[in-house]
C-alpha cells in the first residue's frame, strides 16, 4: 500500500502534467490564431492578404511573380537580402478603394520599411510612392530617416507625424489599423490613434504641395489602387495581413 507521502508525489506529478499540457495548448492555439480569420471576422467581410504559407496574391510592383528576397518563413513574411540579391516593393493583386487593412510588422535595428495603399500600377510611374501615400516603418533610434517627426513609425510619410511612444522598438511587433472611408484616413498603431486627416480637398491639396511630393502632380490623387509593402534594402517581417471593404 503507497504511504500519503508517495500519494502526494503522484498528485504532484499529475498537477504538473496537466499544467504542462495547458501551456502546451496554449502555445499552440497562439500559433494556429496567426495568419487566420476568426468567425466574427468572416462575417464582417474580411479576408487575409497573407496566409502564412506562400506569397499567392502578390507580386513585384510592374514584374510578374514576387522577387527573390521575399520569403515566406515559419508563417511570416520575410524581406531578407541575404536571401537573394532581388529588390522591389510587393503589391497586393487586388485594387482597393474603402478599406480597412489589419497588419503586425517587425523591423531590423537601423531598418526602414513602409506600408502604402492607393498604388496605381503603371509603367508611368517608376515606383509605388510616385502615387501611394506611405505609412511609415521604421526602427526610430537608429535609422537614418529619423530627423523628422513626420518620419518616424506611424508617421503618414513626410505629411502628418505620428506620435513616437505608440511605437514599438526594433526587434518587437507592432500592430496597425488604416482605415480608408471615402477620403477619410485614420491610422493606428497599437491600439492608438496616430493619424487622422481628410484626404482630397484643398487642406490635403496644401498638405501635398508643401512636402516631398509636390513635384509628383499624380500623387495620393488615385482613390483606389494596391496595397504595398516596401523594400527599402533592410530585413523587415510582416504577418496577420488582413483587410475588410467598408
Amino acid at each position: 500500500m503507497e504511504n500519503s507521502n508517495d500519494l502526494f508525489k503522484r498528485f504532484l506529478g499529475r498537477v504538473n502534467l496537466i499544467l504542462a499540457l495547458a501551456v502546451f495548448l496554449g502555445i499552440s492555439c497562439h500559433a494556429q490564431q496567426m495568419n487566420t480569420l476568426t468567425r466574427e471576422e468572416m462575417k464582417t467581410g474580411w479576408k487575409l492578404l497573407f496566409d502564412g504559407r506562400d506569397l499567392k496574391g502578390w507580386h513585384t510592383y510592374l514584374h510578374h511573380g514576387v522577387d527573390s528576397a521575399w520569403q515566406v518563413k515559419n508563417g511570416i513574411l520575410v524581406l531578407d537580402h541575404a536571401q537573394g540579391p532581388g529588390s522591389g516593393d510587393i503589391v497586393t493583386s487586388g485594387e482597393y478603394s474603402n478599406f480597412e487593412l489589419s497588419l503586425d510588422w517587425n523591423i531590423s535595428v537601423g531598418g526602414n520599411s513602409g506600408i502604402m495603399f492607393d498604388v496605381k500600377e503603371d509603367p508611368r510611374y517608376g515606383a509605388t510612392y510616385f502615387t501611394g501615400p506611405e505609412m511609415q516603418v521604421l526602427d526610430n533610434v537608429k535609422a537614418d530617416d529619423n530627423k523628422m517627426a513626420s518620419h518616424l513609425a506611424g508617421s503618414l510619410y513626410d505629411l502628418i507625424p505620428a506620435d513616437p511612444k505608440a511605437v514599438h522598438p526594433a526587434g518587437k511587433w507592432n500592430h496597425v489599423m488604416i482605415r480608408l472611408d471615402h477620403g477619410h484616413l485614420t491610422c493606428w498603431m497599437n491600439g492608438e490613434k496616430v493619424v487622422e486627416t481628410q484626404m482630397w480637398n484643398s487642406a490635403w491639396d496644401h498638405l501635398v504641395a508643401t512636402s516631398k511630393f509636390k513635384q509628383w502632380k499624380e500623387f495620393a490623387t488615385f482613390k483606389k489602387g494596391h496595397i504595398a509593402l516596401q523594400d527599402h534594402g533592410d530585413t523587415v517581417w510582416f504577418r496577420n495581413i488582413k483587410i475588410r471593404t467598408l
